[in-house]
């Protein structure tokens, strides 16, 4: 009797047990509902540079280690150093976390190596009005030779297609966009499948890509992200600055203030403020060249233009060499940044140029002119100077120099009241001599 009231209880604490028992408890693969979660957002915003792939690496880092649901990159650029996206794509390709690219806001784009990093997300999206493509290589220490060229295009076209083909996009848009520098807006975007869909706003990305697979080797993953909350990265002191540094406006500026600071200690060593503000400004100047397109050969006209103004101060030209100065800065400023959108302003190269040619033409020439001129203070400065005989002069005596009593000798006797010339000095002691007739009249 005992063991069938034990059978009954254990029969009613299985029935039990089975009734409360989850799926996933019985040997079937649903996982539990997942935990309320949260979208981190980073933008990518003016050129790619290396400044620019701290922060999306960052920002990759930030999302696994803080178990982020997925992350959003908002996307407008004009491209920048091949490097930089490598740097981040290669990053994109191994996250842990599900990583959306949006090219947004309406006017935005994603050119260049925009396009890789669009293309390498698990999801892409554009807002209305944007544009993707033109993802041609371009030198950025000038001009290229045909093999050379034809080596970097068929480099970057085979990583373009490798690019689209792990995110299983248009291989043959990817490559046209490398070798022939295609763009297409963004309803051409989804059609050629260079892109998943068109979100106008955040919210209607999030609610779209949910629900979507992403893939990591082997292993696939859904999308559950519609309505979470979005954190935003906002840059930093550090990043700011550096932005700022990477604007070739400022890049242009701050390398033209070292070169004068450098070269105005050199005409005035001792200054050292000069000197000092000069070479951070050009530290400064090259490390924003280290995140922008520099096209080497307008530095060097830059200086070359230097060295023509110094020159012009030095040598008499006739103006050659100041007119040289100018066309050679000109030209300089205007090459001297390469790639769509990265250029100096017509105000700022102008103001240079005239700025430049005033500074050496007036400025240094008035201080080396003056340098030429005779010493009028000082011991040098009494030499030539007339003077007045007080006492009779020989192996000794005083004269009067500008209303001053002085001990002085001269090789020849001199009467009292004499008017004579200083011809040297030595320590406090003049040594004279007679002036002439046409001195004293």
């Amino acid at each position: 009797m005992r063991a069938r009231g034990l059978a009954a209880g254990f029969l009613l604490l299985a029935a039990v047990a089975g009734a409360s028992v989850p799926a996933w408890g019985k040997g079937k693969s649903a996982p539990p509902a997942p935990p309320a979660g949260r979208v981190l957002l980073v933008q990518l915003e003016g050129p790619v540079s290396p400044v620019s792939a701290e922060a999306i690496l960052a920002a990759v880092d930030r999302a696994e280690r803080q178990n982020y649901r997925a992350l959003v990159i908002q996307i407008d650029t004009p491209g920048g150093l091949e490097t930089s996206m490598r740097a981040i794509v290669k990053r994109m390709l191994g996250s842990r976390v599900p990583i959306l690219a949006w090219v947004a806001p309406g006017g935005a784009r994603a050119a260049s190596a925009g396009v890789f990093i669009t293309m390498a997300a698990d999801v892409a999206a554009m807002a209305p009005g944007t544009n993707i493509g033109a993802a041609t290589p371009v030198n950025l220490q000038g001009g290229m030779d045909s093999t050379m060229a034809h080596k970097v295009t068929n480099d970057a076209a085979a990583f373009a297609r490798t690019v689209a083909a792990q995110r299983g996009r248009n291989e043959r848009w990817a490559e046209q966009a490398v070798r022939r520098a295609v763009s297409v807006s963004e309803t051409e975007a989804v059609r050629l499948h260079v892109v998943d869909f068109v979100a106008a706003t955040l919210s209607e990305l999030l609610e779209r890509a949910d629900g979507r697979t992403w893939r990591r080797g082997e292993e696939k993953r859904t999308l559950a992200i519609a309505g979470l909350p979005v954190d935003s990265i906002e840059a930093g002191l550090r990043r700011h600055l550096l932005g700022v540094l990477a604007d070739p406006n400022v890049a242009y500026i701050l390398m033209l203030l070292g070169f004068y600071g450098l070269l105005f200690e050199l005409q005035n060593p001792g200054a050292i403020l000069p000197g000092v503000v000069g070479g951070i400004c050009l530290i400064l100047a090259f490390l924003a060249f280290s995140t922008l397109p520099v096209n080497y050969a307008g530095i060097a006209l830059i200086v070359l233009a230097v060295a023509f103004f110094v020159a012009e101060i030095k040598v008499a030209s006739h103006g050659l060499l100041a007119a040289g100065g100018i066309v050679s800065m000109v030209l300089g400023s205007i090459i001297l940044f390469q790639g769509e959108g990265v250029r100096v302003s017509w105000g700022i190269i102008s103001g240079a140029t005239l700025s430049t040619a005033a500074f050496f033409l007036f400025v240094v020439g008035a201080g080396l002119r003056a340098q030429r001129r005779p010493v009028i203070t000082g011991s040098k400065g009494l030499v030539g100077v007339r003077a007045v005989a007080i006492e009779r002069l020989g192996l000794r005596g005083r004269v009067r120099v500008a209303g001053e009593l002085w001990d002085a000798v001269s090789e020849s006797p001199v009467e009292a009241g004499v008017d004579v010339v200083v011809v040297g000095v030595d320590g406090l002691r003049l040594r004279v001599r007679p002036a002439a007739k046409e001195e004293r009249s």
